[in-house]
C-alpha cells in the first residue's frame, strides 16, 4: 500500500512539473527554418488577432497564400504600400471571393504584439486617404513639372482608388500574431534595418503552398516598391489547381 500511493504521489509531482501539450507543442512548432521550394512549409502556430489558434499544417487540404506585409517604414511611420496591398486583397476577395474559386485561405502575419497590429489597422483609413491626396492633390494646375511627374507615379504605383471608413475596417483573412518574431525570423524575414530605416519590420514577402503543404512559390521584395501583382499570383494559384502537381 505504501508502495502503490508513494508511486501516484511521484507521478502526481512528475505531471505537475511538465509543460502543458498546448505549450510544449508551440516550442515545438516555433523551430520554423528557411522555406525551400518543392519541399513541406515548415509548420508554425499562431494566434491570429480575431482570437484563433491558426496552424499551418491543420489547413492541408486548402491552397495558402501566407503574406509577411512590412509593417512599420520607420519610426512611428507605416509602410503604405502594405496598406494598400492588404485593402487590394480584401477588395478583390469581396468581389470576387477567391478564396472558394481557389480552394485557398490567406493569412497576414505581422511582427507586433495585439496591440500594435490594432494601431496597422486603426490607421488604414488614413492612408487610404493619404494615398488619394497624393493622385489628385487640390493644386494639381498649380505644380511644377517634377511635381506632376510625382503625381503620375504615385498614380501607377497607386492605380486604384480605395475608401474605407473607421467603421468598417475590412477583416476578412486571419491576421497573426508573431511577436516574438520567430515565425518571421526563422524564414529570414524579420529585421531592423532595411529599405533605408532601423525599424522593427518585416522583408516584405509571399508564399504559396499547396494542397499538401508543399510550398511552390515564394517572392521576397527586394525593396518595399517590389511587390507580385495579385493578377499574377492568382494564375499561379490556377496553375497550380489545375496541374495538382
Amino acid at each position: 500500500m505504501k508502495k502503490t500511493l508513494t508511486a501516484l504521489i511521484f507521478l502526481s509531482m512528475l505531471f505537475a512539473f511538465q509543460p502543458s501539450a498546448p505549450g510544449l507543442a508551440s516550442a515545438q512548432e516555433q523551430q520554423v527554418r528557411p522555406a525551400l521550394l518543392e519541399q513541406p512549409m515548415p509548420d508554425f502556430s499562431l494566434r491570429s488577432y480575431q482570437g484563433q489558434e491558426i496552424r499551418l499544417s491543420s489547413l492541408k487540404g486548402k491552397n495558402v497564400m501566407l503574406i509577411f506585409p512590412r509593417g512599420y517604414a520607420g519610426p512611428d511611420r507605416w509602410c503604405t504600400i502594405c496598406h494598400y496591398k492588404y485593402v487590394e486583397l480584401a477588395e478583390l476577395e469581396r468581389t470576387s471571393q477567391i478564396r472558394r474559386k481557389y480552394n485557398l485561405e490567406i493569412l497576414i502575419v505581422l511582427p507586433y504584439p495585439r496591440e500594435t497590429i490594432e494601431k496597422w489597422l486603426e490607421v488604414i483609413p488614413d492612408q487610404m486617404a493619404k494615398i488619394k491626396n497624393w493622385k489628385y492633390p487640390e493644386n494639381l494646375d498649380q505644380l511644377d513639372e517634377k511635381g506632376k511627374q510625382s503625381v503620375e507615379r504615385y498614380r501607377r504605383l497607386f492605380p486604384k482608388d480605395f475608401s474605407v471608413s473607421k467603421e468598417n475596417i475590412p477583416l476578412p483573412f486571419p491576421i497573426l500574431i508573431d511577436a516574438d518574431h520567430q515565425v518571421s525570423s526563422g524564414l529570414g524575414l524579420f529585421t531592423t534595418s532595411w529599405g533605408g530605416s532601423q525599424v522593427e519590420q518585416n522583408i516584405p514577402a509571399v508564399y504559396l503552398i499547396d494542397e499538401r503543404g508543399i510550398l511552390r512559390f515564394k517572392y521576397i521584395s527586394q525593396n518595399t516598391l517590389d511587390r507580385p501583382e495579385y493578377d499574377y499570383l492568382l494564375k499561379i494559384l490556377e496553375f497550380i489547381r489545375q496541374k495538382k502537381l
